[in-house]
């Protein structure tokens, strides 16, 4: 299976810039379908990015997140050819990781 999430890092100076798209439906529960019923809810409760075995950010994220959400932020620290590991979760317990490299 594809991973859903995609993420661009590059450092440059003392910090490191990520950029990351997670392909997911995020749907809030308060959305109907086509035939009038109610879609339930499924979607990311929480977002880690890790450096060096360090979390450099987690975001506890709900259902108001729009779908495939984007997420962009620095850390200090990084160099190229450093691991980043992304990882989220959701409210149905499913999940998703990748490691990528520092540009």
């Amino acid at each position: 299976m594809p991973s859903t999430i995609r993420v661009r890092a590059i450092a440059g100076g003392t910090s490191t810039e990520v950029q990351s798209l997670i392909q997911h439906p995020m749907d809030s529960g308060f959305i109907k379908d086509s035939t009038g019923k109610l879609i339930p809810p499924h979607y990311i409760e929480e977002l880690v990015f890790e450096h060096a075995g360090k979390k450099v950010l987690t975001a506890f994220w709900g259902p108001a997140v729009s779908k495939d959400p984007y997420i962009k932020f620095s850390f200090q620290g990084g160099k190229k050819g450093d691991e980043l590991k992304i990882s989220w979760t959701d409210n149905l317990g499913k999940s998703d990781s990748l490691t990528a490299k520092i540009g």
